[in-house]
Parts: C-alpha cells; sequence; structure tokens
C-alpha cells in the first residue's frame, strides 16, 4: 500500500504540544501478530486494531494528547496497522493527525475513518476536513457511519474509490442496531468492510450477518468488544479462569479478544484505549492460540454467568 505522509502539523509543533474465506490460523510464531486477509483486496493486516471513540476525544489538553501519542507509537511499534475514527468523535481526528505528525516517519498504516452527515452534498468537504485532520494523502478505508443517508453515501465513495481518492468502502453499525436493514445492504452492495458490535455477551451477529459478510467477502470490523470498558470493568471483580492460560490469555481482555478474533468471520477488532498497557495487552491477545468452537462457548458461559 501506499504509505501517507503527514501534514497540517509539523514536527516543532507537534513536540512543542507534548506530544472470500478469511484463513482462522489457531497459532502465530512467536511474538507475531495474527493477520487476516481483506477479501477483496488480499493485503493482510493485524487483526487487532485502535479504536478512537471517547478515549481520543481529549481537546488541547497537553497531557491527553500526549497520552494517545504514546498509544499510537506503542500500537505501531508492537506490530499494529489499523486506526478508526469519525468525524462523530469529538477530537478525535486531530489527536490522531498530531500523533502520526509526531513519530517522524510515515507508519505502516491502515486509516479506517468514516462519513457522518444527514447530507449527501456535504459528504465530500466532510472527507476532506477528517482527511486534513489526520495528514494522510488519502484514506484506506471510508464507512458510513451508522447506515446514515447511506443511499447517498455509498455511491460518492464508490466513485472516489474507482478514482483513486480511497482504497475500500465499507459501511458500520453498533450496540446491534439496525441488523435488518445492515444485511440487506450486505446482500445488495458492493463493500470491502463492514463495522459491527460483537463480543460474548452481543452475539447476534453470529446468525446471519457474520455469515453472510464471509460468504459475500466481506471484511468485518468488530466494535464494542468490551462494551466500552464496561464489560472488562466489571469482570475484574472475579478472577480470570485458570484455563484461560491455556490459550494464552493473562487477563479477561485477552480473554474476550480471543473470542472476538476466534470467529472465521473476523478481519480486525477494534478495542479503544488511551493506555499503553493496555494497547500492548490488547495486542497481545492476537498472538499465540485461539480458541476453538467448544473453547469459545467456555468463554461466552464464564463471562455470561458473572
Amino acid at each position: 500500500m501506499e504509505h501517507p505522509t503527514h501534514r497540517g502539523l509539523n514536527r516543532r509543533t507537534v513536540l512543542g504540544l507534548g506530544l472470500a474465506p478469511f484463513p482462522l490460523a489457531r497459532a502465530q510464531p512467536a511474538g507475531a501478530v495474527l493477520q487476516r486477509s481483506i477479501a477483496s483486496t488480499g493485503e493482510a493486516i493485524p487483526a487487532i486494531g485502535l479504536g478512537s471513540w471517547i478515549t481520543f476525544n481529549v481537546g488541547n489538553d497537553p497531557q491527553g494528547r500526549a497520552q494517545c501519542a504514546a498509544v499510537v507509537r506503542a500500537f505501531f511499534a508492537d506490530g499494529g496497522r489499523l486506526i478508526d475514527s469519525s468525524p462523530m468523535y469529538g477530537s478525535s481526528q486531530a489527536v490522531i493527525g498530531q500523533a502520526l505528525a509526531s513519530l517522524g516517519g510515515p507508519p505502516p498504516l491502515f486509516s479506517a475513518e468514516k462519513v457522518w452527515t444527514g447530507s449527501a452534498a456535504r459528504g465530500p468537504a466532510q472527507i476532506e476536513q477528517s482527511r486534513a485532520h489526520w495528514g494522510v494523502p488519502r484514506f484506506d478505508l471510508m464507512q458510513v457511519h451508522n447506515l446514515l443517508a447511506w443511499e447517498e453515501h455509498l455511491p460518492m465513495l464508490q466513485r472516489m474509490k474507482a478514482s483513486g481518492q480511497l482504497r475500500c468502502v465499507g459501511i458500520t453499525t453498533s450496540e446491534g442496531r439496525r441488523h435488518d436493514e445492515l444485511e440487506r445492504i450486505l446482500r445488495t452492495q458492493t463493500l470491502d468492510f463492514v463495522q459491527l458490535t460483537y463480543n460474548p455477551l452481543d452475539r447476534e451477529a453470529e446468525q446471519r450477518l457474520l455469515p453472510l459478510a464471509q460468504q459475500r467477502g466481506v471484511a468485518v470490523i468488530v466494535n464494542r468488544s468490551f462494551r466500552e470498558g464496561q464489560l472488562t470493568r466489571a469482570l475484574a471483580r472475579h478472577p480470570l479462569p485458570g484455563w484461560a492460560a491455556e490459550l494464552g490469555a493473562s487477563s479477561w481482555a485477552q480473554l474476550i479478544l480471543k473470542f472476538v478474533l476466534a470467529h472465521p468471520a473476523v478481519t480486525c477488532a477494534i478495542p479503544a484505549t488511551r493506555q499503553v498497557a493496555h494497547v500492548r495487552e490488547n495486542l497481545a491477545a492476537a498472538r499465540g492460540p485461539l480458541p476453538d468452537a467448544a473453547q469459545r462457548e467456555r468463554i461466552a458461559r464464564a463471562i455470561g454467568a458473572l
């Protein structure tokens, strides 16, 4: 892929601020992060990405921006590539752009953004504003956020893809909303990616959406693996089962992510964090073995019982 260059924030400013089938591999070489293929392009990306909802919306706070920049550096250093954001996420786009500019060179970024406006006419300008915030020449993936005005935006995104202004097109939903409509879109539209909610407690996507995406050759990004942290905070009150060690999981977060990644339709999960230790913990979940079907059910039962 084309490695992006970063514009908009120069290094001095940044320093001043302080800142088809998806193969289901059961084990990876020591230290290697699990990779999954994008069916429409054949490109492999790491199975753990980085979300930015809430966590990167820190405004102009220097300490918050420095924390986010440290997370981005650790994310790339530990083998990550896909970062996801949206115009809905407050200052997150500008914070990502500042973090990328602080790296001093083009990282192996897979940039995933969204168009989020009810006006088809405003879509291109919003996308251009997002690109300027990130400081990239083009986005790897542009998604219609929460199906908003998707009938107008999808054709526009397909035209942008055809002209080389972006590489992949997708659509998103979250919290189990509008799954019937999302299914119709998956059946009738040409997409590279779909983004949806999936975790051991929210499993509705297993019934139709995940099998359909796999059948149609659409890559799947999973959001809300931890229910915005509510699930991991609740589980923190309970000891991790001893059998989690069989899967190389040393925390509830890793056990959840291994459950998610073990589904053969899932391409990438995008947990959000502002903690370097957490981003490293999340990426570590994509190393070592993944649960088989029986182990996945055991994980779901254990979490559902707590």
